[in-house]
C-alpha cells in the first residue's frame, strides 16, 4: 500500500502506481518539501545532498502536471554530467512510465544524429548537459517555444565546470512565463546570483545535509606515503562486498586497475577519457552487481544511484570540498550504515582541514593496516574476489516485470504511426488504450510497450495480424548499450 504521503497530493494513478512499483516507501524530508511547492507551480530554489531523493522530488510534480497530447518538449532539465544526466533521464522514465512519458537524454561523446532523430518524435522531457542541449538549440533540433518547467539540478557543480555562460544562453531562449527549479548542494554566490536572475520569488527549501550523521557514515582517515600499498592493504582487511574506489585524474585510476583489477573480474573502471557507450555499459554492470569494485574520476561521484555501495575510498583527497560531500554520498543511501575512508599525505593536510571544516565533522584517524592482518585475513578476501557476486535487481524491477517491450520491423519510412500501432492493439481481443505503454517510431523500426503483463498475449496475436494492411515482423525487443569500437586520441588530462 503506497504511504499517505503521496497519496495526500493528489497524484493520479498511473504516477501512484509507478512510485508504488518503484518501492518508494515513504516521502523523503526534501520530496515532502518540494512536491507539494511544485504542484502549486512555484519557483523552488533547494539546497539538498546527493542521495536525498530530489530527482523523485521534481519528476513526480512534472510528470503529473505535463501535458501528454503536447508533442513538442514541455520540461527541460540540465545537469553537469552525462552520467547524472542518464541518471536522471531513467528517474524520470520510470516515474512516468504508465502516464507514457517520452524522456529523451543530450549529452556529448554520444551520436548526435541519433539525439536528432529522437527529437524529431514526440518528447515530453529533455534532460541534458549544458554543451550538447545549446548544440541541438543552434541547430534548430530542439525547440524551447513550449518549455513550461526548467529544472537546474546540481546548479553548483554546473558553475563550477564553467558552465555558467551556456546555462544562460540557454535560460534566455525559454519562455519568460515558466516554472523554475534550481538544485544545488551548496548555495554559493554564483548559484545564488542565478536565482535572482532567472527566478520568481522562489521558495527556499533547505534540506540538512545527511554527511554530518555519524550513524549513516563513518567516515576515517588513513595516512601513509605509498598508497597503492595502502589501498590494497585496506580492500583486504576492510573486505567490503561492494566499494567505490574515487581518484583525481584518469591516469590514477588507469594505473590502479592495472595493478589490481586488469587480471581479474572483480574491478572495473570508468573516468571521462572512455567512450560515452563503454562507460554507461560499466555503471550498468556495476549496478547490477557484474564485479564489486569500481575505481573512478569524479564522472561517478555525482549520477550513480547503486544500491549497498558498502565502502567508499578516497584514493585522492578531492581537490573541492563539495565534490568530497557527492563522494562519500555513494555510501550511507537510504538510511543504511555506509563508510568512507580517505587516504592521505602530509601534503593533504590542508584539502584535509577544509573538508573538515566544510562538513562540521572530524574524521576519525584510522592506522595502516598491519602486515599481520593483511596476511590473516588475505585468503578471505581472494576467495570474494574470485567469487561472483550477488546479482542485483535493478531499482525498477517490479516496474518493468509487468512490461514487455516489442519490436515491430517498420518504421517512418514505411510511413508507421502511432495512431496505427494503437489502433491495431486495441482491436485485439482484452485490450485497450491503457495497456499500451510509450511507442518509439524509428526509420525501419518500431517499439512499442505492452503493460499489466499483456506481452505475451498480444506478442502471440501479432504474428497473425496485420498493421498497416501487412502483417509485420514482431519480436521481443533487446535492450543492450552497443560499445562504439572507435577510439579516439585522448590529450587532454583532465577527469
Amino acid at each position: 500500500m503506497i504511504n499517505n504521503q503521496f497519496n495526500q497530493y493528489q497524484l493520479s494513478e498511473s504516477i501512484l502506481k509507478a512510485i508504488e512499483k518503484l518501492g518508494y516507501q515513504e516521502a523523503t524530508p526534501v520530496q515532502q518539501a518540494v512536491i507539494p511547492t511544485a504542484l502549486e507551480k512555484k519557483d523552488i530554489l533547494c539546497q539538498a545532498q546527493t542521495g536525498s531523493g530530489k530527482t523523485a522530488a521534481f519528476a513526480i510534480p512534472i510528470c503529473q502536471q505535463l501535458d501528454w497530447e503536447e508533442n513538442s518538449p514541455q520540461v527541460l532539465v540540465l545537469t553537469p554530467t552525462r552520467e547524472l544526466a542518464l541518471q536522471v533521464h531513467e528517474d524520470i522514465f520510470n516515474i512516468g512510465r504508465f502516464k507514457r512519458v517520452k524522456v529523451s537524454a543530450l549529452y556529448g561523446k554520444s551520436p548526435i544524429k541519433r539525439q536528432e532523430r529522437e527529437l524529431k518524435q514526440k518528447t515530453h522531457v529533455v534532460v541534458g548537459t549544458p554543451g550538447r542541449v545549446m548544440d541541438h538549440i543552434d541547430r534548430g533540433n530542439l525547440k524551447t517555444d513550449q518549455i513550461k518547467w526548467l529544472i537546474l539540478d546540481e546548479a553548483d557543480e554546473m558553475l563550477n565546470m564553467g558552465f555558467i555562460d551556456q546555462v544562460e544562453e540557454i535560460i534566455e531562449t525559454l519562455p519568460k512565463e515558466r516554472v523554475t527549479m534550481l538544485f544545488s548542494a551548496t548555495m554559493e554566490e554564483a548559484v545564488i546570483r542565478l536565482s535572482k536572475n532567472y527566478m520568481k520569488d522562489p521558495q527556499l527549501i533547505e534540506i540538512k545535509s545527511q554527511v554530518s550523521n555519524q550513524a549513516t557514515i563513518k567516515q576515517m582517515i588513513c595516512r601513509g606515503s605509498q598508497k597503492l600499498e595502502l589501498l590494497s592493504d585496506l580492500l583486504i582487511t576492510e573486505n567490503p562486498e561492494s566499494a567505490i574506489i574515487f581518484c583525481n585524474t584518469r591516469e590514477v585510476v588507469n594505473a590502479i586497475y592495472n595493478e589490481l583489477g586488469k587480471s581479474n573480474q572483480a574491478f572495473g573502471k570508468i573516468h571521462g577519457g572512455m567512450e560515452q557507450d563503454e562507460r554507461t555499459l560499466v555503471m550498468n554492470r556495476f549496478k547490477k552487481g557484474e564485479f564489486r569494485y569500481l575505481i573512478a574520476t569524479d564522472v561517478a561521484a555525482r549520477g550513480i544511484d547503486v544500491h549497498d555501495i558498502e565502502l567508499v575510498i578516497n584514493y585522492d583527497v578531492p581537490w573541492e570540498t563539495e565534490t568530497y560531500v557527492h563522494r562519500i554520498g555513494r555510501t550511507g543511501r537510504r538510511g543504511t550504515n555506509g563508510k568512507a575512508i580517505t587516504l592521505a599525505s602530509n601534503r593533504d593536510s590542508r584539502l584535509v582541514e577544509e573538508i573538515i571544516q566544510f562538513t562540521g565533522q572530524e574524521m576519525i584517524e584510522k592506522d595502516a593496516p598491519k602486515d599481520e592482518e593483511v596476511a590473516l585475513q588475505k585468503a578471505a578476501y581472494l576467495e570474494k574476489l574470485n567469487r561472483k557476486p550477488e546479482e542485483k535487481l535493478d531499482k525498477a524491477h517490479a516496474l518493468t516485470k509487468e512490461i514487455t517491450k516489442l519490436h515491430i520491423n517498420a518504421g517512418k519510412k514505411t510511413k508507421m504511426r502511432p495512431v496505427d500501432i494503437v489502433g491495431t492493439l486495441c482491436s485485439l481481443e482484452g485490450m485497450s488504450a491503457d495497456d499500451i505503454g510509450v511507442i518509439t517510431i524509428l526509420d525501419v523500426s518500431t517499439f512499442v510497450e505492452i503493460l499489466n503483463n499483456k506481452g505475451d498475449q498480444v506478442l502471440k496475436a501479432l504474428q497473425t495480424k496485420e498493421i498497416k494492411g501487412r502483417l509485420r515482423k514482431v519480436s521481443l525487443a533487446e535492450d543492450k548499450p552497443v560499445v562504439s569500437r572507435r577510439r579516439k586520441n585522448n590529450f587532454r588530462k583532465r577527469p
